[in-house]
């Protein structure tokens, strides 16, 4: 049974790994050959990596690549991805390849307004407090003032602050709802300084602070992405019915929140994958998407679909807080790399980019289900996965995958293929 550890931070990235080894390694010598397999071990890249985080023994690798053929506003963009689900980029690269022929893909940044909050409780009458606010609302934003200078010279900063009773939906709380421009940058940092600062300036004796943060749902940091072709080139044949039945998709995932957060999973597919490969938090893109998506109290489709004059068209509006410059896009080799890959773009680019990928995920997945199915290009994909977990060589490869061919792939029906090849 293992211990509680104390000053675990402390010991050296060897003294952490055989406590991890002599602690919960079945094989000791094949757990820390692993670790150190995947660490760059003594090099600047591992100590770049080792400072990311407390407590780094090794790296996790996920496969990156990219999606060639993109056309977005008549540009041609090659998009990085990192992710480790079969078929993800192989899908993206086919759907480009289809609508670089159909006029590409058009986008729009609607809006670049990002959220920051103080959160406070005050038992006082509320008019009291409304006119101590519209007194030192000047003052709180000057209390921001050194923070914001260098924001402000590339175009951004704080843009209001506003007072907003809450007390319907808890006793005595209200909060200043504070709003941004942060140009090339994300801004989390720059949010959350500015806001602490604002929070210092308001206290007083009545009113409790209780916490000041930035908001990742950000509805008002919003882009369009969307593509649209005559109805008869969208399928080779019977292209009517098949347009059809793909609108018709996407309004079940309108009305059936079971299908809706499958159907936005395999946009976050798409989205995630380059958000992750460029240095962005995937982890609040993807949490104030679904916000979004639930916007009218019902979890729906972040995608929709029409046909209008004989023309298809489907496009995407999501919600992107990413930056170009700050944070990992700077300091991580390959988000550095993938910056370069789609032509140092500026924030606004990179949400069009990113809506682009999510828009055709999202393609790739609802023609498939409305067309062929989705496990036939999925386990196409997938089969070389199991082939690896059954320790398949070279050989054995080449001959099962030619010999399912066109069958249904599925983990007993490679074991039984490889069984045989064996065998025989």
């Amino acid at each position: 049974m293992p211990k509680i550890v104390s000053g675990f931070s402390k010991l050296t990235k060897d003294e952490k790994i055989n406590w991890l080894a002599k602690n919960y390694f079945t094989d000791i010598d094949s757990g820390i050959s692993t670790l150190k397999q995947y660490g760059n071990q003594n090099t600047k890249l591992q100590q770049l990596h080792d400072e990311f985080i407390e407590n780094t023994i090794s790296n996790f690798y996920i496969p990156y690549a990219v999606a060639p053929n993109f056309i977005i506003n008549n540009k041609p963009y090659t998009i990085p991805m990192a992710i480790e689900e079969s078929s993800v980029v192989a899908a993206a690269s086919l759907v480009a390849k289809f609508w670089s022929t159909r006029g590409g893909f058009k986008t729009k940044v609607l809006s670049t307004k990002k959220v920051g909050q103080v959160h406070f409780m005050y038992k006082g009458d509320f008019k009291n407090l409304e006119k101590y606010f519209n007194k030192e609302k000047e003052n709180l934003i000057k209390a921001t003032d050194s923070i914001t200078t260098n924001m402000r010279k590339r175009g951004g900063g704080l843009l209001d602050i506003e007072l907003l009773d809450k007390t319907t939906k808890l006793d005595n709380y209200y909060q200043l709802h504070v709003t941004f421009e942060t140009a090339d940058s994300m801004g989390a940092n720059f949010i959350n300084s500015c806001l602490e600062a604002i929070a210092e300036e308001f206290k007083s004796d009545e009113i409790e602070i209780v916490m000041s943060i930035l908001s990742n749902y950000v509805p008002e940091c919003l882009v369009r992405a969307e593509v649209s072709c005559e109805v008869k080139y969208f399928f080779d044949e019977n292209p009517e019915f098949y347009a059809q039945k793909f609108i018709q998709a996407i309004e079940i995932a309108n009305v059936e929140p079971y299908r809706a957060v499958t159907h936005n999973k395999g946009i976050m597919n798409g989205i995630d994958a380059v958000v992750l490969a460029t240095g962005n938090d995937f982890r609040a893109v993807a949490a104030g998407a679904h916000a979004y998506a639930a916007k009218s109290g019902s979890y729906k489709s972040l995608t929709n679909a029409k046909i209008e004059n004989g023309i298809f068209s489907f496009w995407i509006e999501i919600p992107l807080s990413v930056g170009t410059v700050g944070g990992l896009t700077k300091l991580h080799p390959l988000a550095k790399l993938s910056l370069e890959i789609l032509q140092y773009p500026s924030a606004k680019e990179l949400m069009e980019i990113i809506a682009v990928a999510g828009l055709a995920q999202n393609f790739a997945a609802l023609k498939a289900l409305t067309t062929s199915g989705i496990q036939k290009g999925h386990m196409k994909m997938h089969l070389m996965n199991v082939l690896n977990q059954l320790e398949a060589n070279l050989h054995e490869k080449e001959i099962i995958i030619k010999n399912l061919e066109g069958k249904i792939v599925t983990h007993n029906a490679v074991a039984e293929e490889l069984h045989k090849l064996r065998t025989s």
